[in-house]
């Protein structure tokens, strides 16, 4: 029997979802709208963005864009990757005393060293 693309409701909210709409808010979800925006804005003006911008004016752009694309998303998946890794062996506590405890270390060591040398 062949599955009908008739609307859906969910019980514990009422709400009524067309196939279409399922397909979309599966796409738009949450999780991918704020890794979208936090990935944007932290590479925003970044040093790799204006080499990318500088690699844009001298050569083939659609190369420039495929490459960059291509490369972000390798160098997020293996961050993601890595990420889940870590969580999966590590507590969240742990990492983040952990990075706690490196950046007062790279403060401290800043302040002993200073700007001069």
């Amino acid at each position: 029997m062949e599955k009908q693309n008739l609307p859906t409701q969910d019980i514990e909210t009422g709400i009524v979802r067309t196939p279409g709409r399922r397909f979309w808010s599966g796409i738009l979800s949450t999780v991918f709208l704020q890794s979208m925006t936090l990935t944007f804005l932290a590479e925003w003006g970044d040093r790799s963005q204006i080499a990318t911008i500088i690699l844009g004016a001298r050569e083939d752009i659609f190369g420039v864009m495929l490459g960059g694309c291509i490369g972000h998303t390798v160098c997020t998946g293996v961050a993601v990757l890595g990420g889940r890794f870590v969580a999966q062996r590590i507590s969240v506590r742990t990492v983040t005393l952990i990075g706690g405890v490196v950046f007062l270390i790279f403060a401290l060591s800043a302040l002993w060293i200073g700007p001069d040398t």
